[in-house]
């Protein structure tokens, strides 16, 4: 991943990121589309970010490498106005509404 993109990524930015999974001997590319609400250790080799999305009703959380060769690409569709916090982890009991008028995000 590139230093531009790894720059974009950052809590309270809408994500979808594209990651190549493996069924047996298959193997197929499946999106997971989310509001990032943390990233760890910065620059280094095993930083991370975490991506949460709510389905069918369930809050379900993934955390991506930013150096893997798993992820084939990550789009950013919107940055937020202003994050007052580097972990966003009160969202995880806020209801979707709620969470983009406290992150500031258009749906």
């Amino acid at each position: 991943m590139d230093k531009e993109l790894m720059a974009k990524i950052k809590p309270g930015a809408s994500v979808r990121v594209w990651e190549r999974i493996k069924d047996g001997e298959k193997e197929r590319v499946s999106k997971f589309q989310g509001i990032v609400i943390a990233t760890k250790h910065g620059k280094e080799i095993g930083s991370t970010f975490t991506v949460r999305s709510i389905i069918s009703e369930i809050g379900v959380e993934k955390v991506y490498p930013f150096n893997t060769p798993l992820i084939s690409k990550v789009e950013v569709l919107t940055a937020p106005k202003k994050v007052r916090r580097a972990k966003l982890y009160f969202v995880r009991s806020l209801s979707k509404k709620k969470t983009r008028e406290k992150i500031g995000i258009a749906a």
